[in-house]
């Protein structure tokens, strides 16, 4: 009996230590992609009273992934920031073709699909189509581009305009692994005869409350002052460094009380983080340009800059509270505010093993990530004064995964069709998601999603909703899943209540983090 015994523990040990060692390090795959920048003059319609009106300035953020040599999709915002409509912005995919005709010239032509309008523009249902060719030139770390684009809010809208479109493309690729291998750990010993030794990346996700205090002459379109209103939203903050104290930013935030439902802003900026007490606390000084409005603020034509200073603080790990204080305000004075921010911050060293100091890390894991693209239907979305009908929205969900089954979740969304162009998303939330089912190609999900909207004279009251949903993920490749879910979205403080109905695409993938 001893003898069974040992020889059992044997071959236990044996198996265990097998496959250990026959463990396999997930290859490392680059994605080629861009960032772009552009800005358009888009010549309006006269208004309601047939006089004539300024040109509104869109200015868009895109990041577009090279799918072949040539072609490129992506994602992409625009925001009025000139004119009179402060509050319009749109979402939607990206599809284009570049080609160089030279060494330093180059075509790029393609298209812009999605939805999205505010400020009371005539923008119909939402749905917008904007058509561009340009011709760009590459420099050593980034390329201009200048050309001819045409926009048209076809569902119901009245704009519609031929113009100039300048650009600024910026290269930015990233390392990854097949989604698949998310939540896999690995021993650095391990990885430093691999593709994965290499300098890391620091990036970080922060989701966070405001509360902006209005100012001044700050007012509402109808003209009545905000001075001692008290504005709060919620929203969501990415980072990357590329220094060890220097990054860049992209944030959005929406309002969910203190006036009417439907005001949002996107931001882009820099920062410079102070790091003390053993990397455990962090100020940090930051400085954004973007654009806001919506939900009755009158922000002219929309571009808004925002400096702030905050303070961090370690909890666990890589996680740390934080607490901002800044101003967010016209150039010109027209809508001015001090602001007060709370939120909960997650770093990540992602792509290598290596530090700053090219010492290495002790430790490394694999973590899932998601970004999804879809459609959403609103079954007869209650309106505030027009008859209830249904509402269609573009929509977009980032996944990042805590663990192998729960993720945190950030979703944005503008209408496209059903007659509420100005209605518009931003909610965050945690979902659970099961381990793969059916020969490893579907996976059942369910979430519960909270935030801001309004807009579009959708009925949110003030603009606070809840969101719960349960769909599935169906694999179609080791980069996409086709997703579908169906749930209800309830407004706290109006009539909506809604059965939702959603389905697209995820580009998922795995990203290396090393401590």
């Amino acid at each position: 009996m001893k003898k069974i015994v040992i020889l059992l523990f044997i071959c236990i040990y044996s198996q265990v230590h097998f496959s250990q060692e026959k463990e396999t390090i997930p290859t490392k795959f680059t994605q080629n992609g861009f960032i772009n920048l552009d800005y358009l003059s888009v010549k309006m319609p006269n208004d309601e009273f047939d006089n004539p009106e300024s040109n509104m300035g869109l200015a868009g953020i895109h990041y577009n992934l090279l799918v072949s040599k040539s072609i490129y999709a992506g994602l992409g915002f625009y925001g009025s920031v000139n004119g009179k409509r402060g509050g319009l912005f749109t979402l939607g995919v990206n599809l284009g073709f570049k080609k160089n005709i030279s060494k330093k010239l180059f075509i790029d032509t393609g298209f812009h699909f999605g939805g999205g309008g505010g400020a009371s523009a005539p923008d119909g249902g939402g749905a917008m189509f904007l058509p561009h060719l340009n011709f760009g030139y590459q420099f050593e770390k980034f390329s201009t581009t200048f050309g001819y684009s045409s926009i048209i809010f076809f569902d119901k809208g009245n704009i519609t305009s031929n113009q100039f479109r300048l650009g600024v493309q910026i290269p930015l690729s990233f390392d990854y692994a097949p989604f698949k291998n998310k939540e896999h750990s690995f021993s650095v010993e391990k990885l430093k005869n691999t593709q994965w030794n290499q300098s890391s990346k620091r990036i970080s996700l922060m989701l966070h409350l405001d509360n902006i205090s209005p100012y001044g002459d700050s007012q509402l379109t109808d003209f009545s002052s905000l001075k001692g209103k008290t504005i709060r939203l919620a929203g969501f903050e990415i980072a990357s460094y590329f220094s060890n104290n220097w990054f860049v930013y992209f944030r959005a935030d929406g309002a969910f009380h203190g006036i009417q439902g439907g005001y949002m802003d996107l931001f882009i900026g820099t920062g410079y983080q102070f790091a003390m007490n053993k990397n455990r606390t962090n100020i940090l000084t930051k400085f954004a340009i973007g654009a806001g409005g919506g939900g009755g603020v009158d922000s002219g034509g929309g571009v808004l800059i925002y400096p702030d200073i905050s303070l961090e603080q370690k909890i666990y790990n890589n996680i740390y509270l934080s607490i901002s204080k800044g101003y967010l305000l016209n150039p010109n004075q027209h809508f001015t505010s001090s602001t007060l921010s709370f939120g909960i911050k997650y770093y990540a060293n992602q792509q290598g093993i290596k530090q700053e100091n090219n010492t290495y890390f002790s430790s490394s894991k694999f973590k899932g990530f998601e970004i999804s693209i879809g459609q959403e239907l609103y079954l007869n979305a209650k309106r505030i004064t027009n008859p209830s009908e249904n509402l269609h929205q573009i929509a977009m969900q980032i996944n990042m995964h805590l663990n192998k089954n729960i993720y945190l979740a950030g979703y944005t969304s503008f209408a496209n069709f059903g007659n509420a162009g100005a209605y518009a998303e931003g909610i965050v939330g945690i979902g659970y998601q099961t381990n793969a089912l059916l020969n490893n190609k579907v996976q059942i999900f369910s979430q519960l999603l909270a935030g801001a909207a309004g807009g579009g004279d959708i009925s949110t009251g003030q603009g606070l909703i809840i969101k719960p949903s349960i769909g599935l993920n169906y694999q179609l490749n080791n980069k996409l899943s086709f997703k579908t879910s169906i749930g209800k979205v309830k407004a706290r403080g109006g009539s909506l209540n809604s059965t939702s109905l959603n389905f697209g695409l995820s580009y998922r993938f795995s990203f290396l983090t090393a401590n």
